[in-house]
């Protein structure tokens, strides 16, 4: 027994080195981290669900994006300017053509180009507010926003005197609580459009030219952006063609001035049911014979 405890004691000890040991761990892969989504998309310019709607009873219009007007009235409107080559080749084709326009300033333009900002006042031309630097206002605070248009505001008035009263907001993007703000803070009413050619877009003359054309009528307000060459290239022959089919133009406040309800369509006089015919209808119940007397 003795002799057999070294022999014993050499095999567990091989058996010990022999035997595999265990793999470690491997540790879990750490979590990959989120890859941070696109920034959203600018917004396009699209119109509010509720910029043709009639103001609650008793409240005044503040929003518009067409006029009912008697007559063959438009307004074109020129947003993002002043630019320093753009506008004042604009001011020359409207000069030739006896023409006044509505200018939605953006106040860093404005800034920039204050002998610009004189010239389209001293041509007759009127100018509103288009924002500070043409943020997505409906998408700020109250702060923010106020920040924008009040800076707009001075910078219109420092520039060339004169305190606008209308406003455009970028992307046509404001809320209706917004737009009530706006109202009772600057007296602005808000201006929208009725005809877009995605100039801003389509940059090709011939396509914003075909826009217009196609999609103006009496009472529209006219979109677009004076800060693309291609918009003011379309120019010419854009307001020769209108000018052609009767068009006249006035500022944006001229064609809200002209502006009139429009009246309720009548209801129907439901008509009157047609008489059954004489076939149709039922002989009078004979009357039952008189009975005789029965005696008592």
């Amino acid at each position: 027994m003795i002799r057999l405890l070294p022999a014993v004691f050499l095999s567990l000890t091989m058996h010990a080195v022999a035997a595999p040991k265990p793999a470690p761990a491997t540790p879990a892969p750490e979590p990959t981290p989120a890859v941070a989504s696109a920034p959203a998309a600018q917004p396009a310019t699209a119109l509010p669900a509720d910029a043709a709607a009639p103001p609650p009873a008793g409240q005044p219009r503040s929003t518009y994006s067409q006029c009912h007007v008697d007559g063959p009235y438009v307004a074109m409107t020129f947003d993002d300017g002043p630019h320093g080559a753009n506008t004042p080749r604009l001011l020359e084709m409207l000069r030739q053509r006896n023409i006044h326009a509505t200018f939605f300033l953006v106040g860093q333009c404005v800034a920039e180009f204050p002998d610009i900002v004189k010239k389209i006042v001293a041509d007759g031309h009127e100018i509103a507010n288009h924002s500070w630097s043409h943020p997505q206002l409906s998408a700020m605070s109250e702060s923010a926003v106020r920040d924008q248009l009040q800076r707009t505001h001075d910078a219109i008035i420092a520039a060339c005197g004169v305190t606008p009263k209308i406003m455009r907001p970028p992307y046509g993007a404001f809320t209706a609580r917004q737009r009530a703000w706006a109202l009772g803070e600057w007296g602005y009413k808000c201006i929208l459009w009725d005809v877009d050619p995605l100039d801003w877009k389509v940059r090709n003359a011939e396509h914003v030219k075909t826009e217009i054309l196609k999609q103006a009528v009496p009472g529209s307000i006219i979109l677009s952006h004076d800060i693309h060459k291609t918009t003011v290239d379309a120019m010419p022959e854009t307001l020769d063609a209108l000018l052609a089919k009767g068009f006249k133009f006035v500022t944006v406040s001229e064609l809200v001035a002209m502006d009139k309800p429009v009246a309720p369509k009548p209801k129907a006089t439901p008509a009157p049911k047609a008489d059954a015919p004489a076939s149709a209808k039922a002989e009078p119940a004979a009357p039952p014979a008189p009975k005789d007397k029965v005696k008592p």
